[in-house]
């Protein structure tokens, strides 16, 4: 699989919530969770197959 990053955030509830619609309309995902545990400063970062990119953007869109 080719994977590319379609969501990015601060928060890990936000990127769980996205994850889980994605995979409600069949769009498989990944968190990668870049966050420092100690300081709170750095991203959660949500990716999904190339070949989904474009669906999962558009279901991004219409979520936030």
């Amino acid at each position: 699989m080719d994977w590319i990053k379609v969501y990015e955030t601060n928060k890990l509830t936000n990127a769980e919530m996205m994850k889980i619609i994605l995979g409600d309309n069949g769009v498989n995902s990944v968190i990668i969770n870049k966050q420092d545990s100690s300081y709170g400063f750095g991203y959660i970062e949500l990716f999904v197959d190339l070949k989904d990119k474009d669906i999962a953007l558009q279901i991004i869109k219409e979520s936030e």
